[in-house]
């Protein structure tokens, strides 16, 4: 199978399950600031890797993923419905860590006493330099 289909079907299925998180699925469980962040579809499209993100502080990503694996079927079928495969692929939620490595590197970088001023230029140097021009 080509990268590229696999690419495709993958972006379909992040905004499916995109869809499906913001307007179809009523468990408390599933944050409204939740979003797929990136989706891995396996060679013979037997299984979705689907990357969550929340972004809201106070929400529990172990609750989340459990509202979701608890919608898995709901959500298999309305893949099933709107990608019109021979085979649906098993959904497999797992929490991205992305957005938290990235805000620690951030931090690190933050921390770092780095200084972005211009190269000092000497002065008396050049004004040397222009006084043996004119001795010549």
């Amino acid at each position: 199978m080509s990268v590229s289909r696999n690419k495709k079907i993958s972006e379909e299925i992040k905004k499916i399950v995109s869809h499906i998180m913001m307007f179809e699925i009523k468990d408390p469980r599933v944050s409204k600031l939740a979003s797929v962040t990136h989706v891995d579809v396996t060679n013979d499209l037997r299984f979705a890797t689907i990357y969550i993100s929340v972004f809201d502080p106070n929400h529990n990503m172990e609750t989340h993923i459990d509202g979701l694996n608890s919608a898995k079927g709901f959500i298999r079928k309305e893949i099933g419905k709107k990608l019109k495969l021979h085979y649906t692929p098993e959904p497999i939620f797992k929490q991205d860590h992305s957005v938290e490595h990235g805000m620690h590197i951030n931090e690190i970088l933050g921390s770092l006493d780095i200084k972005h001023d211009e190269p000092e230029v000497d002065v008396d140097a050049e004004s040397s330099e222009d006084t043996v021009d004119e001795e010549e």
